[in-house]
């Protein structure tokens, strides 16, 4: 019985441990949408979304009408906001997005719109 009762705790033990490593997991991604992106407030719901759920990188328009964001953080949060990104703001129309996963630099301390 001691012996089923020390397993058992052992495989809680690792379990908790294991789900600790992958939700503290930092990734960093690369998004470009494609639409309806521009002129609908785009740049400005993707600060406050990145801010409120505490993911950084930056935000910006592309010269060709696209919407460019790069985003750093625990992996869940960066694919929360990712999703998001894939529908936008409410005026905005996402035709189309491209995401790129990269290599965490743990470069950026904030979230910003660049111009």
């Amino acid at each position: 019985m001691i012996a089923r009762e020390i397993a058992l705790f052992l495989f809680i033990k690792h379990y908790f441990v294991l789900k600790l490593i992958n939700m503290s997991e930092k990734v960093r991604v690369s998004i470009v949408v494609e639409g309806r992106v521009q002129g609908v407030f785009f740049r400005q719901e993707t600060l406050r979304k990145a801010r409120k759920i505490d993911v950084f990188g930056f935000v910006r328009n592309l010269p060709d009408s696209r919407v460019e964001a790069v985003f750093e953080g625990d992996k869940e949060k960066v694919q929360e906001i990712i999703e998001w990104m894939k529908k936008g703001p409410k005026f905005a129309k996402v035709k189309s997005s491209e995401v790129s996963f990269k290599e965490h630099k743990g470069e950026f301390d904030n979230f910003e719109i660049k111009y």
